[in-house]
């Protein structure tokens, strides 16, 4: 996964997270939203989205 990758994950988590707390979003709407923000986050730190594998992408750069 590449750094604009992460940074765009990052950033949506944050994002739904300033939603739900000034209370933008409620309900079921704000329940799958979080997780999918715990989901963005913690694919952001492990560098890896099981959802990329079986398709065949990458967002890495590739080095000449």
């Amino acid at each position: 996964m590449g750094n604009i990758d992460k940074a765009a994950r990052i950033l949506a988590a944050v994002i739904i997270a300033i939603l739900y707390f000034t209370g933008s979003i409620a309900g079921t709407t704000a329940i799958i939203l979080l997780v999918v923000a715990v989901i963005f986050i913690l694919t952001s730190f492990v560098s890896f989205c099981p959802l990329y594998a079986p398709f065949g992408i990458s967002t890495l750069k590739k080095d000449n």
